[in-house]
């Protein structure tokens, strides 16, 4: 693959990789199957200064850039999908809506907790009833006093068991006349340890990512003071926009990284696996395949840098990181299925991870907002930009 790394890079990368070869891909097939969550390799992680990567230097965090994030998302992803979510969502989400939304006193409460990662993010947004339609959401947040009483549930939580600081959204007013449903919509942010009304319910049984925590939420008269409104009443969702827009480069990276890993573990196989007097790699219908991903992979890495790059230089990249998410997510399930089908019958043994890379990929077409969502992005700014009225020309 090509790559253009600085020296910073090349050192963080390299050092994470011996990280992850000497502590994390030893027991990533026996987390898949035990679903056991990592918190000690979290832990680690976060000495690592990975648990805030982005996040500026003066609030405990290491201040790299979105595009080296970018990269090491998917060299984590390469070994172990589950760790790789915990670790972008942990920092796009939660902490990115803070960082984003958060005011001083917020910021400086919260936040060095998170990037050091001695405190785990959660961001609760889906509910029960309202997936892509996130506007549709049920959860209330009403006034008692000056404090907020929030009841409701929110369901597909990562790190919604195992997280201390939650970012939580919730309906505070009815959407203002001539506005969308997203309208009237707030953020709250809160420790566990402070409070009461707050109940786990089920761990969920995924098809993949198991040793990634994902739990349904229950708010039940869990009160707030008023200094947990996280950013302006009623104004979030613009928030929350943003903030998913940083997630999808994650989610991207994620994809690319786990396609990666499928197939450098098909090259492995087709290279050693001898058919018909020759390796399996060099037989055409075989070798177009591995040409097919390898080449999809670089596609899509070449789109989250450029999203990412945008999103670095403060510059609008809503569109580029849906195309970014859209593609890569794609790509990568491609990839993993490439690889089961290269294996054979091996490729559909859990003896081999190259399932495991399938199950865990697939996520990445439905987390922060699905492929459909994304074409929906797309095809809106086209459509929209073809019926501007063009610049008049000031002869």
């Amino acid at each position: 693959m090509w790559l253009d790394l600085d020296a910073e890079q090349q050192s963080i990368l390299s050092s994470l990789r011996n990280f992850l070869q000497r502590k994390v891909a030893p027991g990533s097939s026996e987390r898949d199957r035990s679903g056991q969550f990592p918190a000690g390799l979290v832990r680690e992680l976060g000495e690592l200064g990975l648990m805030g990567a982005c996040t500026p230097q003066d609030l405990g965090g290491s201040g790299l850039s979105t595009r080296t994030f970018a990269l090491i998302l998917e060299e984590i992803a390469a070994v172990d999908g589950s760790l790789c979510l915990t670790v972008a969502s942990h920092n796009s989400l939660c902490q990115g809506h803070l960082l984003q939304a958060g005011s001083p006193e917020q910021r400086s409460e919260f936040v060095p907790g998170l990037a050091s990662g001695r405190e785990l993010g959660a961001w609760a947004l889906t509910e029960p009833g309202s997936g892509s339609d996130s506007g549709g959401l049920s959860t209330r947040a009403t006034q008692s006093g000056s404090d907020w009483v929030l009841n409701g549930a929110k369901s597909f939580i990562t790190q919604g068991s195992v997280g201390e600081v939650y970012v939580v959204m919730a309906r505070t007013d009815p959407p203002r006349p001539g506005k969308s449903k997203t309208d009237g919509i707030s953020a709250f942010v809160f420790r566990r340890s402070q409070v009461q009304g707050l109940r786990t319910g089920r761990h969920e049984e995924k098809l993949g990512l198991r040793s990634s925590d994902t739990a349904q939420l229950f708010f039940e008269d869990l009160r707030l003071p008023a200094s947990s409104l996280l950013g302006n009443r009623g104004r979030a969702f613009a928030d929350v926009m943003r903030v998913l827009d940083g997630g999808r480069i994650g989610i991207a990276s994620m994809a690319i990284g786990l396609g990666r890993a499928a197939l450098e573990a098909a090259l492995a196989y087709t290279t050693q696996r001898v058919q018909f007097g020759q390796p399996v790699a060099l037989h055409q219908h075989n070798s177009f395949q591995l040409a097919d991903m390898a080449t999809e992979l670089e596609a899509a890495r070449l789109l989250v840098q450029k999203a990412a790059d945008l999103r670095d230089a403060g510059r609008p990249h809503s569109v580029p990181a849906a195309q970014a998410k859209l593609f890569a997510s794609e790509a990568g399930v491609r990839a993993c299925d490439h690889a089961i089908q290269l294996l054979g019958g091996y490729g559909y043994l859990c003896d081999y991870p190259v399932e495991r890379y399938w199950r865990d990929n697939r996520l990445t077409r439905i987390g922060e907002g699905t492929s459909e969502i994304q074409r929906i992005i797309i095809s809106r700014e086209l459509v929209r930009a073809h019926l501007a009225p063009s610049p008049v020309s000031s002869a």
